[in-house]
């Protein structure tokens, strides 16, 4: 994130940047270090990196290659001044309050990880694994992905970047694609997910989708 952010901007000066870095830096490791301590099962399915699925690995790959390509956006917005030019500037108060929402999806992943201890980083059933149901999944069947959307949409206004705020928006075609794949496996291979989904009806939004 650091080469990302500062080398298209140019310079250090990039208040925006330091303080994303230190949320995205702080937030996590106060996570692991509360799971480490009581669940490190659960930490150590969300540190899993390597996909089986073939479908699940390109979609990985565009997601990491827009991951990149937002914050060097947001990096050279900052050094030729887009926003600041041809829309208006972000005010601080913005920015530090997208920062809130950002660190505030923290807890709500800690939330969703209590909620379903298998939960992992990459799409898999293991032996003895029961379809969670309860805490943020009682709302919608991805709630992980619906904070992780919400975590995006806060990015670029957290950066004081208007102009990578579309670019962002990108993300939430690939967790539709990456979310409704892994339903066709879960519906597969986990006993009562099929039940779980005529039960809950929203994916990622209540009433909406």
């Amino acid at each position: 994130m650091i080469a990302v952010l500062f080398l298209p901007a140019g310079t250090f000066r990039f208040w925006q940047a330091w303080a994303l870095i230190g949320a995205s830096s702080a937030c996590p490791l106060g996570v692991a270090i509360y799971f480490y301590r009581h669940d490190p099962q659960a930490l150590a399915r969300r540190t899993l990196r390597t996909e089986r699925i073939g479908a699940q690995k390109l979609i990985m790959l565009f997601s990491k290659a827009l991951y990149a390509f937002c914050f060097i956006l947001a990096g050279l917005d900052f050094r030729f001044g887009w926003t600041r030019t041809h829309l208006r500037p972000v005010p601080c108060w913005l920015s530090i309050a997208a920062l809130g929402v950002i660190v505030l999806t923290e807890f709500w992943f800690i939330a969703v990880m209590r909620a379903n201890r298998f939960g992992s980083s990459i799409i898999q059933v293991e032996e003895g694994q029961s379809v969670a149901f309860t805490g943020p999944y009682r709302l919608v069947r991805h709630p992980m992905y619906a904070g992780w959307i919400v975590r995006w949409f806060a990015t670029p206004l957290a950066l004081g970047s208007l102009v990578a705020l579309p670019a962002f928006c990108l993300i939430i075609p690939i967790f539709a694609l990456r979310l409704l794949n892994e339903e066709k496996f879960l519906k597969r291979e986990l006993p009562g997910y099929s039940e779980y989904c005529r039960q809950t009806r929203w994916r990622l939004v209540p009433y909406i989708w």
